[in-house]
């Protein structure tokens, strides 16, 4: 990721990977990277919140994934300082094979016999894109994103699961875990923080944690099956 038009600039950039906010999804099916998925009024508030916690910072490029949640997530934050929204494919979210399929124990595509080949490898992962593959895209999605605010800062709307692995990676922790254990709430930023091209530090912050239901705080244990809450999928979001 080294910028060749400057080998030698060790100047200090932030990248700040946010989490889009909260989707309208009435049905609880683990959207994923389908088309058609807002944010709902409670999400274009975290939005907003996110926007307003980032106004008074040297923000210079905003990027998005295309994913309409995203790109929504962006919009109050590009505009508070005047900057035109990008687009980069490598922020999208992970691929997933029980994408647009309500995801439970005992009410959801777990119960069906056919879905269970799709469990045997929680390392890889067996149901969707591995996570080196998310590691490698959203390392280069960072270092775009770094380069295009050099000894600035940059915004990069993402989502969970990309967000939550590429961190694990920069802080040397193995990237297979428990989704339930992800730092990484609605609306909230990891911070990289790099020293020319190589990352120094990484932070975590929840400016909208308040508006956040609080079964899907981080760390907060989801409850799967029947009564699971709907819309807090393990697998992405």
């Amino acid at each position: 990721m080294t910028n060749a038009s400057a080998p030698n600039d060790q100047s200090s950039t932030v990248v700040h990977l946010v989490r889009h906010g909260e989707v309208h999804n009435p049905d609880g099916v683990l959207y994923g990277r389908r088309s058609g998925y807002h944010l709902s009024d409670l999400g274009r508030q975290m939005a907003e919140r996110v926007a307003e916690h980032l106004a008074g910072r040297d923000i210079t490029y905003v990027v998005s994934s295309p994913l309409e949640r995203a790109q929504e997530t962006a919009v109050p934050i590009a505009k508070s300082h005047s900057l035109d929204i990008a687009t980069d494919e490598r922020l999208i979210e992970a691929g997933n094979v029980f994408e647009g399929k309500a995801f439970g124990v005992g009410d959801g595509a777990l119960k069906r016999p056919a879905n269970w080949r799709h469990l045997t490898n929680p390392f890889r992962p067996s149901w969707g894109e591995p996570y080196i593959e998310q590691v490698v895209r959203m390392m280069s999605a960072l270092g775009a994103a770094r380069d295009a605010a050099r000894g600035h800062e940059a915004v990069a709307v993402s989502h969970q699961l990309p967000i939550w692995v590429v961190r694990s990676f920069a802080e040397r922790r193995r990237l297979w875990h428990d989704p339930r254990r992800r730092q990484c709430t609605l609306g909230s930023l990891t911070s990289f923080t790099f020293q020319g091209d190589r990352i120094v530090s990484v932070g975590y912050s929840e400016p909208a944690r308040d508006l956040v239901p609080e079964h899907l705080l981080a760390g907060a244990h989801r409850r799967f099956g029947r009564g699971a809450v709907k819309g807090s999928k393990g697998f992405g979001a």
